[in-house]
């Protein structure tokens, strides 16, 4: 499908000053706007021509929305907060490493200076026939051109398809899941606290969203709570390049121990569905076990259970399993191969 590249659509820019102002252009444009954060994944879409809206609000003047401060223990970090700012915060990286090192494998480090956290985690799914333009379940057609008999489908998902095979491209999206993130959301309505688990949608729900955002919602801060602070944290990302790219699988744990034994755990998956995957019925199975290598090679095989593969992607299956394992054993590694 042919599709004219590098010539950005006109459209009329607002630059608010503040999340009042910002709140009050989304409702007034409600119909036809964006919204630009670090521009990264916006100027993809506009440059392709793919997204045409009349109005864009660009959202960098904001300082309300850029920032880490203590909250009850936790923290809240601001929508538009760089991601590096996010990798070097004390705090972070103190108490909640697993923030810190998925925020790390983020891209590049020139990616990760624009980078906002509100946008990773808000980005549109990397599906080449969606972004190319194709009229695929996700644009409004009648087809998944991924999961036909001659598609390339190698970075698709392997667990919850609803009709779309595309995948939540996020590394911090896991991370976030795992230590029970709070997502904040306002709009002309008020504001709206949303966990992190929830805040991302799966084609059963709606297949032309990756997020609960709704028109007229802006995301504007993420609440970590204390309750994961301090546990011992495991994150990978396994992708094809050192740099820049894509999970292929990621894997975030928070896991807590008393007496040897497994006291509580969380374990969330990326790139294996259309959201990231939490791994309840593994959490619930290593509690009271030992952080050994039978309990790992449990924990791998039911964190697999129910998978499909497609033409390409089958690799993933014991890509995924040997990352569960990993990340209960907490054994560390290179992030990347």
């Amino acid at each position: 499908m042919a599709v004219i590249r590098d010539i950005i659509p006109a459209f009329e820019l607002f630059q608010p000053a503040s999340i009042d102002d910002a709140v009050r252009l989304i409702d007034k444009y409600r119909d036809d706007y964006w919204v630009l954060a670090g521009g990264l994944d916006s100027m993809d879409w506009l440059k392709d021509r793919l997204r045409r809206p009349r109005y864009v609000i660009d959202l960098t003047q904001i300082n309300e929305l850029v920032g880490i401060k203590d909250s009850g223990g936790g923290l809240e970090i601001g929508a538009m907060t760089p991601l590096t700012q996010v990798v070097h915060h004390p705090v972070v990286r103190d108490k909640f490493g697993l923030l810190a090192e998925a925020a790390e494998l983020v891209a590049s480090p020139q990616i990760r200076n624009q980078g906002t956290i509100g946008g990773n985690v808000s980005q549109d799914t990397r599906c080449w026939y969606y972004r190319g333009g194709w009229t695929c379940y996700r644009a409004g057609g009648n087809i998944c051109y991924a999961d036909t008999p001659t598609a390339i489908n190698r970075e698709h998902a392997i667990l919850d398809a609803d009709r779309c095979v595309a995948v939540s491209p996020s590394d911090t999206a896991p991370a976030l899941v795992a230590l029970e993130a709070q997502m904040v959301i306002r709009s002309s309505r008020g504001e709206r606290v949303v966990a992190a688990e929830q805040y991302f949608v799966g084609p059963g729900i709606d297949i032309t969203r990756m997020t609960t955002l709704q028109p007229g919602e802006l995301l504007t801060s993420i609440r970590i709570p204390a309750t994961w602070a301090g546990a011992q944290f495991y994150f990978e990302k396994v992708r094809d390049r050192q740099v820049w790219d894509f999970p292929l699988v990621n894997v975030a744990s928070a896991i807590k121990f008393s007496n040897g034994k497994v006291d509580a755990a969380r374990i969330v998956v990326g790139a294996v569905a259309a959201t990231p995957k939490r791994l309840a019925n593994v959490e619930a199975a290593i509690v009271g076990k030992a952080r050994d290598e039978a309990t790992a090679d449990m924990a791998g095989r039911m964190a697999v259970e129910g998978a499909v593969t497609l033409r390409y992607n089958g690799y993933k299956v014991p890509l995924m399993r040997n990352l569960v394992k990993r990340a209960i054993r907490g054994v560390p590694t290179a992030a990347t191969t």
